[in-house]
């Protein structure tokens, strides 16, 4: 004799599943990830495992972070629903766009609005956009969020697979017609997770001129905009017209992923300064007495800056920020001058190039510095100080 279904199994919506929702075998993907993990750590304990899966941070939060963050919580004033975001938030975003990212005209008050989390955004998005039978232009692989929730609204998916021969980026004109008809949105992410390549200008043109073509709205993800290889990061708005066509963000998060990538990063470059010098232990005899004091100043430069930087982070300190931001500039000067040296005075092939890596990740370490304190001057503009109004202009 079958058992009846409990009240509430028999009551589950459809676009789940109905009266299956739950009864199906199959794994969320990140969960599949997970119990991989597990799998992988108890057959091979001790072992590091690179975690591709959720984007869940790996370290603690700075001390000073958390004692920050205390204090904002006992505040009455934040003690209430956040509503829509208040007005410095939604100021300081549109600054960033227009300091970091080169777009202007944003209006804080109707073009800027908080989310929790692209997750939040993603699956919200849908409900406003996606009629019945409407396709959305996906990229694979990429977070498929917005496609799972165009589904319960009764919309349909078109993947574009991301390839190194086209730069893993998604070939748009392979579309076919019969789907560009009942397409309604495009969702993109660059940088992009998890491929690492990152759009350019050209393309985000071809994007708007694809969108307003086949009357498309374009939803780019920026989650990591601010983990760029050079220059400043690239949004999707800056294109000529892209603001009559899509939504960029959230930006909301780059601050604080800048300050743990970097710190992630600086002690990458330190671990392999430290072994690069213990493998030239044997021969640091050699090395002339002038360029061994060339490579400590240089060094004790930029771990000057490194300091200074996360001193400005700490205190909101904007003219400390600018100045960091400079010293960086001396000191890949700097780095230029002690290459040329390392070249010409060192012989043994296998010295230079140690020694080459040795200042190539100390320069490193100096631009990372520099991506915090620009972090600096952002948040620093959100609330600036009562004693340098003039830093509002």
């Amino acid at each position: 004799m079958l058992m009846a279904e409990s009240y509430i199994q028999q009551l589950f919506a459809e676009r789940i599943g109905g009266l299956q929702y739950g009864k199906s075998h199959a794994i969320y993907k990140f969960e599949k990830i997970k119990r991989a993990k597990r799998a992988a750590m108890a057959m091979q304990p001790g072992a590091e495992i690179i975690d591709l899966g959720v984007g869940e941070p790996d370290e603690m939060a700075l001390p000073e972070v958390v004692e920050k963050l205390c204090a904002e919580a006992r505040k009455p004033d934040n003690r209430g629903y956040a509503d829509n975001g208040d007005g410095v938030f939604k100021q300081a975003g549109a600054r960033y766009l227009e300091r970091v990212c080169g777009v202007k005209g944003i209006n804080p008050e109707t073009e800027i609005i908080h989310s929790i989390g692209s997750k939040a955004a993603l699956s919200i998005l849908p409900s406003g956009l996606i009629n019945p039978g409407d396709y959305v232009l996906m990229t694979i692989p990429g977070y498929p969020v917005f496609g799972i929730h165009a589904k319960y609204y009764g919309g349909q998916v078109h993947n574009l697979p991301l390839e190194e021969k086209n730069g893993f980026l998604p070939d748009l004109d392979s579309v076919p017609a019969e789907v560009l008809k009942k397409a309604k949105v495009l969702v993109l992410n660059y940088p992009n997770n998890p491929t690492g390549a990152s759009a350019t200008p050209d393309f985000f043109a071809k994007v708007v001129d694809f969108s307003k073509k086949n009357n498309l709205v374009v939803i780019h993800d920026a989650a990591y905009a601010a983990l760029v290889f050079e220059g400043q990061p690239l949004s999707f708005l800056a294109a000529p017209g892209a603001k009559e066509v899509g939504i960029d963000g959230p930006m909301h998060v780059v601050g604080n992923r800048v300050i743990a990538k970097s710190l992630e990063q600086m002690g990458d470059l330190a671990s392999h300064i430290a072994q690069e010098a213990l493998r030239l232990k044997s021969d640091a005899q050699s090395i002339d007495a002038k360029l061994t004091k060339g490579i400590l100043d240089y060094s004790d430069k930029v771990r000057l800056v490194i300091e200074d930087s996360f001193n400005a982070l700490m205190k909101g300190d904007l003219k400390k920020s600018n100045d960091c931001i400079e010293r960086v500039a001396s000191c890949e000067a700097l780095e230029r001058s002690l290459t040329t040296d390392i070249m010409r005075s060192v012989k043994a092939v296998n010295l230079a190039v140690g020694l080459r890596s040795i200042v190539w990740d100390v320069g490193q370490m100096a631009k990372y510095s520099e991506a915090i304190a620009e972090v600096a001057i952002n948040r620093h503009l959100e609330a600036p100080s009562a004693f340098c109004a003039w830093e509002k202009a």
